[in-house]
């Protein structure tokens, strides 16, 4: 039997309560970064809690990082 999907059962608790916690610190940590320069903070920070790292990575490239660019040119 092909052993690639497992259920929601085999996964120890620990590691859930661990992406639990990983998904709740990047979202918070992202909503407060979009609120502090003013960049859609609810957006971002809800896409935050959806997944690791992608939104991470995004928000670095879109926001973060465009961000750094604005402020050399001055």
């Amino acid at each position: 039997m092909n052993r690639l999907h497992y259920s929601l059962a085999e996964i120890p608790p620990v590691l859930l309560v661990f992406l639990a916690l990983l998904l709740l610190f990047q979202g918070t940590w992202i909503f407060l970064d979009a609120r502090k320069r003013g960049r859609f903070p609810w957006l971002w920070g809800l896409w935050g809690i959806t997944s690791v790292p992608g939104p991470l990575l995004i928000y670095w490239l879109v926001v973060i990082r465009t961000d750094m660019k604005r402020h050399s040119k001055k």
